[in-house]
This record gives C-alpha cells, sequence and structure tokens, in this order.
C-alpha cells in the first residue's frame, strides 16, 4: 500500500477562496445548460397539441429507469451564434449520451426538436460526429431519436453541406462493425436528412407524425410541378407497407419508445460479457466535497496534484512510478472501483527527466494493457538554453509519440492549465483520448494571454528599432491589452467546450464516478465480440 497523505486542510483560507471560484463556475455551468433545457421545454404545449413528447421526455422513457446516463457536449455551440453569451442556447440541437437501453449500454441521440424544430445549429454536425466516433470506438450500439427540420436554408452553408455526409458514412461504418443502429422517426427526416433514417438497420415510425422524403410537397412541386400529400410521399403508413423503408408502426411516441427497448432486449447483445460480480472497491479516505477548494482559479498558482488522485482513488492508494526523477510529472498506478488504471499528471512544466519518464511509464502500461489518464495541469514543455542543450524537444517528441501511438485506452481530463505543446504531450484533444472531459476552471491555449502579450510586444519592439523607427508605448501597450484579451476568451472552458474540445465540463465531485463508467465502457469494448461484415446491413 502506498496511502497518499494530504496536506489539505479545509479551514484555509486559500482553499475557500478557491471552492468559492469553482461553485462561481458550476453555477455558471449548470445556469447554461438550464437555459437550453427550458427553451426546449417552452415547446411542450405545441408538442402535447400534436400527441408528442418532448425529446428530453423520449430519452428518459428509452433509458432503463435509475441506470446511470453521462450526457456529453452539452455546450456545444455556445457563444458561436453571433449573440450575446449569455443568451447563447448551446447543445448544438441534440441531446447526446452514454445510458442502459435494457441492460445494453448504447449510444443515445435525440434532435433537440423543442428548440427550432430541430433545426441544424452551430457545433451540431460536429458534435454527431464526435458521439458516432465514440460508438465506434467502444463498440456500443447506436439508438437515434430523429425529428428535424434539416439545415435552415437561411444559414446554408456549402461546406456544412459537404462534410453532412460524414455523418452519413458513420452509420454505415457502425452498421458494418457489427453495431446495430435503431432509429425512432419521431417527425421529419426529409432531404439529405431522410438518409439519417434510411441508413439504419431497425427503423420505428410514428403513425400520423413520421415524414421521410428526399423531397417534400414544396420541393417537389418547385422541381417537377407534381403535387402529393405528406402521408403519399413519406409517410408512416407509406413506408412499412409500400417502400419498406420503415420496419415497425408506432401509434405513438411511447410505443415507438416501448420498440427500441423490446428490440435491445432480443438483441442478447451481452451474450459475451461476462456478469460481474467484482467485490466493492474502497473509497477514497479524503473527502471528493474538498476537490473544490484544491485548485487555484489563477492557474499561475501551483497546486499538488496529488492531492487529486488522493480524492478520486481507491483507497487513496497511489504507486508512484519514478518518484523521484523528474519529479514535476507525475506518474503511478492505481485503481478505481477497482480497475487498473495508470495517471499521469503535473505539478509543474515537463522537462526532459519528466518526459523520458512519461514516455517509459505509457509503453509499459501498453505492456500491461492497463489504461491511462492524464490530469492536465501544466504550462507546457520547459524552456531555456540548459533545458534545449538537455534535448527538451527529442525527448518531448517521444513523449508525444508515445501518447500517439499507445495501445490502451486513453482517458484526458483537463483540470487546470493545459498550455503549448504540453496539451499535446499529455493527450489534448487533438490526440484523439477515447473520453476528454474538463473541469469548469480549466484553461487551454497554446500559452498564457500574458506570455503571448509580451513576446508579441517584444518582437514588434525589435522590428521597429531594426528600421530605425522609435517605439510607440501607447500602441504596444494596447496591442498587449488587446492579446491577452483574445487570449482570455478562448482559453475558457466554456469557450474550449462550445467548440468541442473536450466531451464535456463535469463537477469535480462527481470524477471518481465518471472515470468509474467511462473506465467500465472501454473494459467493456475490449470484451466484446462483435461481427463486423464488409457491407452495412441494406434495406429490403
Amino acid at each position: 500500500m502506498a496511502v497518499l497523505e494530504t496536506q489539505v486542510s479545509s479551514a484555509d483560507a486559500t482553499f475557500r477562496e478557491n471552492r468559492a471560484g469553482m461553485e462561481a463556475l458550476l453555477t455558471r455551468l449548470r445556469s447554461v445548460e438550464q437555459r437550453t433545457r427550458d427553451k426546449s421545454a417552452a415547446a411542450k404545449g405545441r408538442f402535447e397539441k400534436r400527441g408528442q413528447l418532448l425529446p428530453r421526455e423520449r430519452v428518459a422513457l428509452v433509458l432503463d429507469p435509475g441506470a446511470p446516463f453521462l450526457e456529453l457536449a452539452t455546450l456545444a455551440g455556445y457563444g458561436m451564434d453571433n449573440s450575446d453569451p449569455e443568451k447563447t442556447i448551446p447543445g448544438g440541437g441534440n441531446i447526446a449520451g452514454i445510458g442502459y437501453v435494457r441492460g445494453v449500454r448504447c449510444m443515445i441521440l435525440a434532435t433537440d426538436s423543442g428548440i427550432d424544430a430541430g433545426a441544424a445549429q452551430p457545433m451540431g454536425l460536429d458534435k454527431v460526429l464526435r458521439v458516432q466516433e465514440l460508438a465506434l470506438e467502444n463498440k456500443l450500439p447506436y439508438v437515434q431519436l430523429v425529428e428535424s427540420a434539416g439545415a435552415n436554408l437561411l444559414k446554408y452553408r456549402v461546406e456544412e453541406f459537404i462534410m453532412g455526409g460524414s455523418s452519413f458514412r458513420n452509420l454505415a461504418r457502425l452498421s458494418a462493425a457489427g453495431l446495430p443502429v435503431v432509429t425512432v422517426t419521431h417527425g421529419s427526416s426529409t432531404a439529405g436528412g431522410a438518409y439519417q433514417t434510411g441508413l439504419s438497420d431497425y427503423i420505428i415510425m410514428v403513425r400520423g407524425r413520421s415524414k421521410a422524403f428526399l423531397a417534400g410537397p414544396p420541393l417537389l412541386k418547385a422541381a417537377t410541378g407534381e403535387e402529393a400529400t405528406d402521408e403519399e410521399l413519406g409517410g408512416a403508413e407509406m413506408h412499412t407497407t409500400l417502400s419498406g423503408l420503415g420496419d415497425y408502426l408506432a401509434e405513438d411516441d411511447r410505443d415507438a419508445l416501448r420498440l427500441v427497448r423490446d428490440i435491445m432486449g432480443k438483441l442478447d447483445w451481452n451474450r459475451d460479457i461476462p456478469a460481474a460480480v467484482a467485490e466493492p472497491a474502497p473509497p477514497p479516505r479524503y473527502d471528493g466535497e474538498e476537490l473544490l477548494g484544491i485548485m487555484p482559479m489563477d492557474h499561475k498558482r501551483p497546486v499538488d496534484m496529488k492531492e487529486v488522485i488522493a480524492r478520486i482513488v481507491d483507497d487513496s492508494d497511489f504507486l508512484e512510478f519514478g518518484a523521484n526523477y523528474g519529479p514535476a510529472t507525475v506518474c503511478g498506478q492505481v485503481r478505481i472501483e477497482g480497475m487498473a488504471l495508470g495517471i499521469i499528471t503535473n505539478n509543474g512544466p515537463i522537462d526532459p527527466a519528466g518526459a523520458t519518464k512519461a514516455t517509459h511509464f505509457i509503453q509499459a502500461c501498453c505492456q500491461s494493457r492497463t489504461p491511462i489518464l492524464y490530469l492536465n495541469n501544466t504550462t507546457g514543455f520547459i524552456v531555456g538554453k540548459d533545458y534545449e542543450q538537455a534535448g527538451i524537444i527529442k525527448h518531448g517528441s517521444k513523449m508525444i509519440q508515445a501518447v500517439t501511438n499507445a495501445t490502451v485506452p486513453q482517458i484526458t481530463l483537463y483540470c487546470g492549465a493545459s498550455f503549448g505543446a504540453g496539451n499535446y504531450g499529455m493527450c489534448g484533444r487533438g490526440f484523439h483520448p477515447r473520453f476528454c472531459f474538463s473541469w469548469p476552471n480549466a484553461k487551454t491555449a497554446v500559452m498564457g494571454g500574458e506570455q503571448a502579450a509580451r513576446t508579441m510586444s517584444i518582437v514588434t519592439e525589435s522590428a521597429a528599432k531594426r528600421r530605425g523607427q522609435e517605439v510607440d508605448r501607447a500602441a504596444l501597450e494596447d496591442l498587449e491589452g488587446r492579446i491577452i484579451d483574445t487570449f482570455e476568451r478562448q482559453m475558457d472552458v466554456f469557450a474550449t467546450s462550445g467548440r468541442l474540445l473536450d466531451d464535456g465540463v463535469i463537477d469535480p465531485r462527481d470524477t471518481r464516478g465518471v472515470l468509474a463508467y467511462v473506465l467500465s465502457i472501454c473494459r467493456e469494448a475490449e470484451q466484446r465480440q462483435t461481427q463486423p461484415m464488409q457491407f452495412s446491413v441494406a434495406r429490403p
């Protein structure tokens, strides 16, 4: 046993200051998320008149009662619709997450048709592509609850039309990989969006509500002059009796969701996964509530990341690897809910010794098939003449190579700063970690704003002197202020998560539960035997 001893006191003024800052950020996060839920729920009267359930009601009914549901990318599109950030409606127009349907862990994607009738939202496509990638990597059946007005033609962008094809490609890939795609078409599924329905393995349509056609009545009349009703062109009864697009005809939303649950229950999906009979894991020795007061709001203030580890791992037991070599880069072995895990984190910049140690540790984890968790809290790789001569580029490159080519699941959590190439060495989003989450205080950037401003100021001043010009101090100060403002806005977690540079922002107190959930997903994916095929399942 190597139990961590805490040095944190919840009575300390710094702890209380950190906690107050974290609580304020969490309040802001929950307020923004609630704004999206309220906007969708405001459509309840219209949905009830049509005899329909709201999108979140559909998600709740398809999931097993009381089972965990990990919602993903709730801030997608935050601040990207050119509106006041305090009025923006994030989420990308979709509800996405991983949950259980009749005991089967599935990826759920539901169109949030309570908002703008389900029309495409900023970052909505990127969110869909990300959850499809997660479903493929983790061998999760894919359940779609579709009802969309399609693209907003007033905001048409050709690149979104072209790249939208990737979402249909992924549906075909899921099916061919042996992962069932189950779709309820609750309402409209038109034009290119009709393939969201058509590329499914099991299709449920709702009498009097489902509409799936390549060209709706207005476009059909404009293109050919032909007149037809919605039902004749793409209604549920037509598709389940004439075209063969639909497999099941449901009477209403509830009936459709019952059919989804029946389908998943009949697949015998878990036949190759042994029932878990694990011994209860010992909880951490320290209160997870204290995670709110450990991380400073100012990323320039130091923090001992072992205090974080002590509050998320079983029995606060941490077997540190190479503790005295490159000590600012912390590596070690733990268990979370009994599942083995390697941890890499930062108590300072990554120096040559730290990079070398981390490289060794990553390779050792791959040898033992142990997943790796990266707790990001770094200002980057260390700089300076001595470190350049010691080979920091070479050793940092080795660490990046190890991260890139690791053969085990890698999970990233942004706990504090993640700056410069340190973001790469610590398995940032660009390195495709299996899952990637942030705490509300996280900051991500190529460097700190003040550092960037000072760098540009020095470059500008040197250029002026080379040209024999007098340095305009007022202009330099204005330049520095603008750079700092730009960096501060873009490194904020609301900006980064809004751009899908993570899979969501989590409450630090939920860290152990979230990590246990995604680790079990990764472990289940390794055990599961699917039946890949050359082609996806085609419609009759």
